[in-house]
């Protein structure tokens, strides 16, 4: 062999080396490529090795994943409101990110930052000023300057420290790492009709994927600049299963802020398929977070913040409380979510289905400890919030038969009670598929009114509308007792929310509707919060009826 192809030879495996894999081109099948040039030249054309650490900062948007009216044609994720003074942190080399803005306080949980993490029933931020930070396995928030911080569960962690290399240098950098075993592919594209326009000459791309964390298989495209204008994953999500998660930068977004490194300042983040047309699922939310981010600095970074033992000695295990409301009737809480246990002469019934598998496993586990020899037959949904309906797949799993409104048929059976694999947090439909998933009797869509009734007790499931927080909201009622199960339509998780806080226009039209259906209330049972007087409430909605 020549000197000259030993030297190629030696750079190819040092190359392949350096990228955690061997590379030998005559290995490769059809298709595939060498990924080592192509990590090369995009890490020389933006600096990569000259930026340890960066912080970015400007105003952004955030969208509230999950918390969408109605799934429905260009329904995009609602906006949260304004994140001013933004500025983000990211320390590569000490693996630590801090997030820091000011938003109103008041209108959301103090806990969720942007995107996925959305969870009513939790504290609602008190403060303008938030910081959200992660320290390898950990994550915190703090509400307001000179407050506790507040650990984040570990699925948030993990979905924050991932977040810390899907941008340009951060890929590149994690590229580099032992185990991130990189692979390369070509394609012609086409440009986004809604970005670009009606292009109709494709441009080549490379498309690069790696491993990050052990765990997420992460691709960038890079383009023919040699610049990186797409990095996606999936991360794992209760609802929608492997839910694709991904950023997107433009050319021109690219600005040098010296020494060689050029860093891109317009974010535009995608929870969700960017679907508009449905082809993929009834749901078009996909808009998460985004903004210009122009003012950036290279290698300022502060020493990372140390994390608190508060956060560092946290646990989040799953815990049920129990307590009987009246003989036959049980709220299971413990959690941020109540559930409903209601006892008929052959059955249970179920209302809500919160959070996660976890949380439903473990509410199920106790509802069988007390009614052992009762199947649950009946799971009453009230609404499509995300963080309501995280169970609905347990419940299948089990056999109870799902009520929900009509208008979440589409969404419930076409992007959640489906068959599609779940890779990263498999549940036990993806694990044990039942034979049927819709043409058993797996639903009962309600239009105004539904009733479960065994000849001695009834329920009274109805529509509650007009509202602009949801469409397709249901309350369940049951008349002997005079007891009303709701959710999100007035939250008693908040201390002294009788007294301390406003009357929203949710609470007017639950009292508008128990009054027009006639409905004799003696207690509200909250899915956030425990119960409360209807005497009381009604006193809160008119004080002087």
């Amino acid at each position: 062999m020549s000197i000259r192809k030993t030297c190629l030879a030696m750079a190819a495996i040092l190359m392949g080396g350096l990228l955690g894999r061997p590379v030998a081109a005559q290995e490769l099948p059809p298709g595939y490529l060498d990924p080592g040039p192509i990590l090369q030249a995009a890490s020389a054309v933006i600096g990569v090795a000259d930026l340890r650490c960066v912080s970015i900062s400007g105003s952004a948007y955030a969208g509230m994943v999950g918390q969408q009216r109605l799934n429905g044609y260009e329904v995009d994720w609602p906006r949260g409101r304004p994140l001013t003074n933004y500025t983000r942190t990211m320390n590569w080399e000490t693996g630590t990110m801090v997030e820091e803005f000011d938003r109103e306080p008041g209108n959301n949980p103090a806990s969720w930052k942007h995107g996925l993490g959305w969870r009513g029933g939790t504290p609602i931020q008190q403060n303008a000023r938030q910081r959200f930070m992660v320290n390898g396995e950990y994550a915190w928030h703090v509400d307001g300057p000179g407050n506790e911080p507040v650990p984040a569960p570990p699925e948030e962690a993990e979905r924050w420290q991932l977040d810390m290399w899907l941008n340009p240098h951060g890929f590149l950098k994690a590229a580099m790492m032992p185990g991130a075993d990189p692979k390369a592919a070509w394609r012609w594209e086409l440009g986004e009709m809604g970005r670009d326009g009606a292009t109709t000459v494709p441009e080549k791309v490379f498309i690069v994927s790696i491993t990050v964390l052990g765990k997420y298989r992460v691709d960038a495209t890079i383009n023919s600049e040699n610049l990186l204008q797409r990095i996606h994953t999936w991360v794992p999500d209760p609802v929608l299963g492997d839910m694709n998660y991904e950023h997107e930068f433009t050319n021109a977004s690219y600005i040098d802020i010296g020494n060689g490194v050029r860093f891109p300042t317009g974010w535009h983040h995608h929870e969700g398929w960017d679907d508009n047309f449905q082809s993929q699922s009834i749901n078009a939310g996909h808009n998460a977070f985004g903004g210009t981010l122009a003012d950036i600095r290279a290698n300022e970074c502060d020493d990372p913040v140390a994390v608190p033992d508060v956060v560092r000695q946290a646990e989040f295990s799953t815990v049920v409380t129990t307590r009987e409301l009246t003989d036959g009737v049980w709220l299971l809480g413990g959690s941020s979510h109540n559930s409903v246990a209601v006892e008929f002469d052959d059955y249970v019934a179920v209302v809500e289905a919160p959070v996660d598998e976890s949380r439903n496993l473990a509410v199920i586990h106790e509802i069988t400890r007390l009614l052992p020899n009762k199947p649950i037959r009946f799971l009453v949904n009230t609404h499509q919030h995300h963080d309501h309906i995280g169970g609905l797949r347990t419940y299948m799993h089990i056999g109870a038969t799902i009520i929900t409104h009509w208008k979440n048929y589409d969404f419930y059976t076409r992007d959640v009670l489906n068959y599609a694999p779940r890779t990263l947090d498999p549940d036990m439909v993806s694990l044990w598929p039942p034979t049927e998933l819709a043409e058993g009797y797996q639903y009962e869509t309600v239009r105004e009114n539904y009733s479960l009734n065994d000849g001695k007790r009834s329920m009274h499931i109805s529509y509650v509308h007009p509202l602009t927080h949801v469409e397709g909201m249901l309350i369940a009622y049951l008349p002997n007792e005079r007891i009303l199960i709701e959710a999100d339509l007035f939250d008693s998780s908040v201390p002294d929310v009788l007294v301390h806080t406003r009357v929203i226009p949710e609470n007017r039209s639950l009292f508008s509707h128990v009054q027009r259906l006639g409905l004799d209330v003696e207690t509200i049972v909250p899915i956030h919060g425990p119960p409360v007087a209807w005497s009381d409430f009604a006193r809160f909605v008119e004080p002087g009826g």
